[in-house]
């Protein structure tokens, strides 16, 4: 039996941390360690015995077998809250790829010095006599601000220290004089922000349906009996997801845990926040990058202690540091922000579970229009699914109208706003009800159609629309040459064409409108409408979210004009119309996830009419109006998408049919970093063939690859180049996920051997956006 060995991260002050420290395991521990174990361990010359973490185990030395101490005891007892927090960090440096720096600045936000909030009072020590002496002193003495102070004293035994030094005008060094004569005292207390400003208000509680109490009832049933487990809820457009997380939770608060609620936009916060404020009080926070950092640390400080039972916020809520966490939920598990896109680039929902398994907490993921990773694995018994199938006002989806772009081209009309639409719009203003017009520029990059019929072109190798670069020559290179087409996956490129190789129309370019542009065009059409415009622009200041969604609300706007933030989790029961405006930006996006997004954000979109009393129509206006995504979403039929988009996933090998790295290469010189990122990829492809057959790995040119791993690139990234820094990508797919952790481990090792001065390497697992 060989020896086994472990990596640990020891329990020290994190700023010295940048690498785990290899332990043997001994016999007696072998079958007992398991990753995230907390262990005791000797460390540094003098061996003292400390607490680490167990973050990998395997049979390989690092180091010299007899420089390796031993492990000396699993420890007893839970792990404390940071304890957990240092072990995720390792967890997430393994299964991410960053250094352990990075990691820990992840999971440990609000570890930087903050000043904290403090009230201080001066209090009357001497009786009002002594006090009326000391004041006739000092008039005697013509020590004017101290007369003032001690006046106010004979009246009042404690004042506020602020309103002394600035209402009056008595300078510290003079409070500081009495408090030394003992006259007076200065009394300090802390006190922890809260960044929630809302008035109490009384919660009107709906009725749970038998469908959302079998939900709850299973998941409360699975945590009792020690089994907590990880969920999916499948719920349409206003079914009643919340009520369902919001009922959990409470029952979770019950037993004295807490819970973290996940929200993929800091736009949904308010309005999530108040649903949740009315329910739990001030036992409720947000924890997000709005948050002044005293505010942040003072959120952290207030859920260790136990001040808070509830943290709603987006992607960072979840490293809140809860002692006894219960559940974690995750709204709209779909959306592409609960993924990092800077190092470590981990996904919320992976790293939640871990978290979870960590406290011994239950995982709710919630969708209109889930993941396909997350149905995949519901799909195979991985996760518990649940479904909701009817909304909660009774009434039915929205009457969905599919425009064909081509036909209103045909017929003349070369706006924006097709005439179903226009006409919709009016009917809607002239009865005084709202409507939200949504511009889907997500993933958008430069892909070119034919509006005439629809055509889009297409890499030959990776069924991804190409990019439009401008200006660019054969090969890659800058120079005043026609338009080319790029694949950001394998590289092909061709010659952007000046007529539609389809039907010969001349009416082939890039699509390119943005929100003001349509808001300027609105204004044409419908002078006298009330029109609002959401977008990045619109929501630069701190409040701008709030103010904006308050104000239509609150039916201070006829029309809402944005881009996805607009479509995620609003509840705006005035809406009767949704008009999608051009379907295909998303469509067409240069990413093979891009049919899964435009489902999800059409199935968003059209889900926010109707949800009041009245009935709801939408329109979506695309130039394909045969593509399943389209006809799927505007149908509602999730099962319907699933099950033609998941063949297409497992015919290419994309997730979550199989698993994708993306090593991604920034370099300061273009030619260095192309020839750098060749030199990672060959790298690559020998460890397939040396895992192929080791015994012939020398000198044998006959054998194939791997057929489960596979080599896409290395490519020019999408844009090629940001403030001076070229970037490349390549991808390596592979069904094994340890395969591919194999693969980033081996090319951070020959990085680290390599040392390159000018060129850096991320690692991006399963992305969401492709580079």
């Amino acid at each position: 039996m060989g020896e086994l060995y472990a990596d640990i991260i020891v329990d020290i002050s994190h700023e010295k941390l940048d690498k785990p420290f290899q332990y043997r395991v001994p016999d007696r521990l072998r079958d007992r360690l398991e990753t995230g174990m907390c262990v005791t361990v000797p460390f540094g010359n003098g061996n003292r015995l400390i607490k680490g973490y167990v973050v990998d185990i395997g049979d390989t030395c690092k180091f010299d077998p007899g420089r390796i101490k031993e492990i000396q005891a699993v420890s007893r007892g839970d792990a404390d809250v940071e304890d957990k927090m240092i072990a995720l960090a390792g967890w997430i440096r393994k299964n991410y790829g960053s250094t352990m720096i990075q990691a820990l600045k992840t999971v440990l936000p609000a570890r930087k010095t903050v000043k904290k909030l403090e009230h201080r009072t001066i209090r009357r020590v001497m009786n009002r006599e002594e006090i009326l002496s000391l004041l006739g002193e000092s008039i005697r003495k013509k020590q004017v601000a101290k007369e003032r102070l001690l006046r106010e004293l004979t009246e009042q035994e404690t004042i506020p220290y602020e309103w002394v030094t600035g209402k009056l005008g008595v300078s510290a060094q003079t409070v500081k004089s009495l408090e030394k004569a003992g006259a007076v005292r200065i009394l300090s207390t802390q006190s922890l922000r809260n960044p929630v400003r809302l008035e109490e208000q009384e919660e009107r509680r709906r009725i749970l349906s038998a469908e959302q109490i079998g939900i709850v009832g299973e998941v409360l049933a699975d945590f009792d009996a020690g089994k907590p487990d990880t969920y999916l809820l499948h719920g349409i457009t206003g079914s009643g997801k919340t009520e369902v997380y919001m009922k959990i939770i409470e029952e979770m608060v019950d037993r004295g845990k807490q819970a973290i609620v996940l929200i993929p936009e800091i736009a949904l916060t308010y309005q999530t926040l108040l649903r949740f404020f009315r329910r739990f009080g001030h036992r409720v926070s947000v924890m997000n990058s709005t948050l002044s950092p005293g505010e942040k640390f003072d959120q952290c400080e207030r859920a260790r202690k136990g001040e808070i039972d509830v943290i709603i916020g987006p992607r960072s809520a979840l490293f809140t540091p809860f002692p006894n966490l219960g559940i974690i939920v995750i709204d709209e598990e779909h959306e592409n922000s609960y993924k990092s896109e800077s190092s470590p680039k981990y996904h919320a929902r992976e790293t939640a579970l871990e978290v979870a398994r960590l406290h011994g907490a239950s995982v709710l993921l919630g969708s209109a229009t889930p993941s396909l990773e997350a149905y995949y694995r519901a799909e195979s018994g991985e996760y518990k699914l649940f479904v909701l199938r009817k909304r909660l006002t009774g009434g039915d989806l929205p009457a969905v109208h599919i425009v064909d772009l081509r036909k209103e081209l045909r017929e003349g009309n070369r706006s924006i706003f097709s005439g179903k639409l226009q006409e919709l719009l009016a009917d809607r203003i002239s009865r005084g009800e709202q409507s939200i017009l949504f511009l889907n520029r997500r993933g958008y990059a430069g892909f070119v159609s034919c509006r005439a019929c629809g055509y889009v072109v297409k890499c030959p190798h990776c069924d991804v629309s190409l990019s439009e670069h401008r200006g660019m020559r054969a090969g890659n290179g800058a120079g005043a040459g026609k338009s080319r087409m790029i694949c950001h996956y394998c590289g092909y490129d061709a010659a952007a064409p000046e007529i539609c190789p389809q039907c010969g129309s001349r009416y082939i370019s890039g699509f390119r409108a943005g929100t003001q542009q349509i808001e300027e065009k609105l204004r044409d059409i419908f002078p006298k409408a009330r029109i609002l415009r959401m977008d990045a622009d619109t929501t630069r200041t701190k409040d701008s979210y709030e103010r904006i969604l308050s104000a239509f609300s609150g039916g201070e706007a006829d029309v809402l004009i944005g881009t996805q933030m607009i479509v995620k989790g609003h509840d705006f029961p005035q809406v009767t119309l949704v008009g999608v405006l051009a379907a295909d930006l998303s469509l067409n996006s240069n990413d093979y996830r891009a049919c899964e997004r435009t489902f999800q954000l059409l199935t968003q979109a059209v889900g926010r009419a109707g949800r009041g009393t009245i009935p709801g129509e939408a329109v979506i206006q695309t130039y394909q109006p045969e593509h399943y995504a389209i006809l799927r979403a505007a149908e509602q039929d999730y099962e319907g998408f699933y099950k033609e988009e998941i063949l297409y996933r497992e015919m290419l090998g994309y997730p979550p049919a199989a698993h994708m790295l993306a090593v991604q290469i920034f370099a300061g010189e273009e030619e260095r970093g192309r020839a750098f990122a060749g030199r990672l990829a060959g790298i690559v492809r020998q460890m397939f063939e040396v895992q192929m057959n080791p015994r012939e790995s020398r000198g044998y040119k006959g054998r194939e690859r791997m057929p489960e791993l596979q080599l896409i690139g290395p490519a020019p990234a999408s844009v090629g180049k940001i403030n001076d820094i070229f970037r490349f990508v390549f991808y390596v797919k592979c069904a094994n996920y340890g395969k591919l952790v194999q693969v980033k481990d081996l090319l951070e090792e020959e990085i680290q051997k390599i040392q390159p001065v000018n060129e850096s390497v991320q690692f991006d697992f399963d992305p969401v956006n492709m580079m």
